[in-house]
């Protein structure tokens, strides 16, 4: 029996973008749209299980820092770690100031430069930071801080896989998913995780549910920045872009939640 298209979506989006034991059946332009579009789905799963182990940890008598260090090596362990070398990777790619072909290449080796080394201390280190910060604020304001940033990082790609965005190699990741989003989908998907976010961060009070939305609209304007950046230079998106805007997206996310 053929499986609905949501199913092949959901497929794709946790097969693709997460350790859990998910096969995916289909690897065609409509199972990566309904993947793109429910990446966000597998973000909130990854945030999930993150807010768990912080909480646990606290609940076993550890310290903010602690439940912030497990909160952000949760989400490295359940995408392999994917994302953080695609923000490496991408980091070194332009960091080199090399032509498009070039840079491409320097990004597929599988070391990491000086450029991808910074970027990931500075990147982790903000986000434990934040998330410290969070928890110590307290255990629901800790929770949120660890759910928001991993949906909204999903959905980063989501916009980024939307209509007119090209992909910057003819294989790859980002050669399957690139333009597979229609734009009026992709903003729908946006709206209804800001809706979502702010919901969730109601149950902090006004302000929580202010800084949630804040969050996810901030957080994807860090990322449509950088993927406009990384179109002029690369001239298209690659599996690594997408893994610099899904640690981009975060990143900011996290900043914002704990501010004010």
């Amino acid at each position: 029996m053929r499986t609905p298209p949501f199913a092949d979506g959901l497929r794709f989006a946790f097969g693709t973008l997460t350790v859990f034991p998910v096969r995916v059946t289909r690897w065609d332009r409509g199972a990566a749209r309904g993947g793109m579009l429910g990446a966000p789905l597998a973000g909130l799963a990854v945030g999930v299980c993150a807010a768990a182990a912080g909480l646990a940890l606290l609940a076993l008598g550890a310290g903010p820092p602690l439940a912030a260090v497990a909160g952000v090596a949760v989400p490295a362990v359940l995408t392999r770690g994917l994302h953080l070398d695609g923000l490496a990777d991408t980091a070194d790619g332009l960091g080199s100031g090399r032509p498009a072909e070039d840079a491409l290449r320097i990004m597929k080796q599988s070391d990491i430069g000086p450029f991808g080394v910074i970027a990931l201390v500075l990147v982790l280190s903000a986000q434990v930071a934040a998330l410290a910060q969070a928890y110590g604020d307290s255990w629901g304001r800790g929770a949120l801080a660890a759910v928001v940033p991993a949906a909204v990082a999903r959905l980063a790609l989501t916009l980024a896989a939307r209509t007119g965005v090209p992909p910057a190699r003819a294989e790859g990741l980002g050669a399957a998913v690139a333009g597979v989003v229609p734009v009026r989908a992709a903003l729908g998907t946006a709206a209804a995780v800001t809706v979502a976010a702010a919901a969730a961060g109601a149950a902090l009070g006004p302000a929580g549910a202010v800084r949630a939305a804040a969050a996810v609209l901030l957080a994807l304007a860090a990322a449509e920045l950088t993927l406009r950046h990384c179109l002029r230079r690369f001239g298209g998106i690659t599996g690594d872009v997408f893994g610099a805007l899904a640690e981009t997206a975060a990143t900011t996310a996290l900043v914002v939640l704990v501010l004010g």
